[in-house]
């Protein structure tokens, strides 16, 4: 079970990147461009920090990650222009960090 997790998490985060490259390098009109870099990127990355809570080796880092998934989707439907919408950008930092303090020595 946990290997299929760890796969699916991998498939997640590869087409997130993939959408943050597409958003990059202009492949597609400007509208597309933008919903998959600014949109569809962070639900990916919050899909795929859902999924690796559960497999953190610390368990005090558990809701923290779940928390950092639930702020990048949350931020990715707020609107450009609003105050809050570099939040996704926190949660993004946040569910990054708890990964790498999950690594093994």
């Amino acid at each position: 079970m946990q290997n299929q997790q760890q796969s699916i998490q991998g498939i997640l985060s590869i087409a997130a990147l993939i959408c943050l490259a597409v958003g990059w390098f202009n492949l597609f009109s400007e509208d597309i461009n933008h919903l998959l870099s600014r949109k569809v990127f962070y639900v990916l990355i919050g899909a795929s920090f859902f999924i690796q809570a559960p497999l953190l080796t610390n368990r005090n880092f558990v809701y923290a990650m779940y928390a950092a998934a639930a702020v990048c989707v949350f931020g990715a439907f707020l609107p450009e222009d609003s105050k809050l919408s570099s939040v996704k950008t926190i949660g993004l930092l946040g569910g990054i960090i708890l990964s790498m303090s999950n690594r093994k020595r």
